[in-house]
């Protein structure tokens, strides 16, 4: 299929005096506006926003309930036991006889019944129809532990929050990059993008789209970074809380950074084709830079060197840089440099970008090379 060059009539095209005059910040302005109502009128944005809220806040608050809740066992104890036992250990029911504690046991109000013996350890257990390990267990004398870093996270923490930030990190930037996408390619087969380019500077129609899903998805990472605080507050996770806090709100300031070069890259991409059955074939190697942070601080949560190197790729450093600030392996100018270089990266693909979106936008058929859009 041919090629065309749908440039607009430089009769009904305003001058440039015209445009200067309305403002480069207004129009974009404007456009970001357009983008930021017609996003907010659709109820699958909401209602997957509202989900997402609801999964954050009933993720943590379980997690709070399943983390604070009280791990004795009950048990029934016989005699001079019952006394002997540690309060903060077992939730001890103090009976008369053996008998007694048996039916305790076979009624389910007990995990394990614990008489005198005259056995080495000076007691017994007796259990229903398997030997109850978790009573057990904290009857055993356990040797003494030290911790030559005894401030390390927690292992399994390290990995919720590598999660955490891997899955909003991944979810935000594929809705709203595959919105902008679909949204380019759409204006381009309606043809709506020649009455638009007619009215207002290609350039600032880029800039309106990616500012606009930008401020929607930097409220989106907002509200739950708000609400993740809020339920750890209330779910009595203040300590940790405050051990994260740093590293959420380093986050948004890469997510920003990040996501506006994510965005230039999906709407230059969009731009190559002219139908909705082409996008994906087109935007699959920026979603390939999405996807791959994600699977890196899944997989390699606690891999100095990879951390190390994801901090500083300006595409996966929103992840990386954030994950090191939470594990205390950062030093202090190294997140202020990473964000530097993300800042330059990204104002270099935003200026090829640009390029690229100006010189296919207006080209409709089949798929336009990216040399050819380069060259204009």
């Amino acid at each position: 299929m041919t090629q065309t060059n749908l440039q607009p009539s430089t009769d009904s095209a305003p001058t440039s005096e015209s445009r200067r005059s309305s403002g480069f910040a207004g129009i974009v302005s404007l456009v970001a506006e357009r983008e930021i109502r017609m996003r907010l009128r659709s109820k699958a944005f909401l209602i997957s926003t509202a989900i997402l809220l609801v999964v954050t806040v009933a993720s943590i608050l379980l997690g709070g309930i399943l983390g604070g809740t009280d791990s004795k066992p009950p048990v029934a104890a016989v005699g001079s036991v019952a006394r002997s036992l540690p309060p903060d250990t077992f939730k001890v029911t103090p009976v008369d006889s053996r008998a007694a504690g048996e039916a305790l046991l076979r009624a389910g109000d007990v995990d394990a019944v614990i008489v005198p013996s005259d056995s080495p350890t000076k007691v017994a257990v007796i259990g229903l129809d398997s030997a109850p390990s978790k009573v057990i267990s904290k009857l055993s004398v356990a040797p003494s532990v030290q911790l030559l870093n005894p401030d390390a996270p927690n292992p399994f923490l390290i990995y919720i929050v590598a999660l955490g930030f891997g899955i909003i990190f991944f979810i935000s930037a594929m809705t709203f990059g595959g919105q902008i996408a679909q949204s380019v390619v759409e204006e381009k087969q309606t043809r709506v993008v020649e009455i638009l380019i007619s009215a207002i500077p290609v350039r600032t129609l880029l800039a309106g789209k990616v500012i606009g899903n930008s401020l929607l998805a930097f409220g989106q990472i907002i509200a739950i970074s708000a609400c993740a605080g809020v339920a750890m507050a209330i779910s009595g996770q203040g300590a940790l809380l405050a051990g994260i806090g740093p590293a959420i709100i380093w986050f948004i300031v890469f997510f920003t950074v990040g996501f506006v070069l994510l965005a230039s890259m999906f709407a230059a991409a969009a731009s190559l084709v002219s139908r909705q059955e082409d996008v994906q074939s087109v935007i699959s190697p920026v979603t390939m830079l999405v996807m791959i942070p994600y699977f890196l601080v899944i997989f390699f949560n606690d891999n100095a060197l990879v951390l190390g190197i994801m901090s500083y790729v300006p595409f996966s450093a929103p992840v990386g840089m954030p994950m090191r600030i939470f594990l205390g392996s950062a030093q202090w100018w190294e997140p202020l440099l990473s964000l530097l270089l993300s800042v330059v990266v990204t104002i270099g693909v935003i200026m090829v970008g640009a390029r690229i979106y100006q010189n296919s936008l207006l080209r409709t058929g089949g798929r336009v090379k990216v040399k050819e859009a380069l060259r204009g």
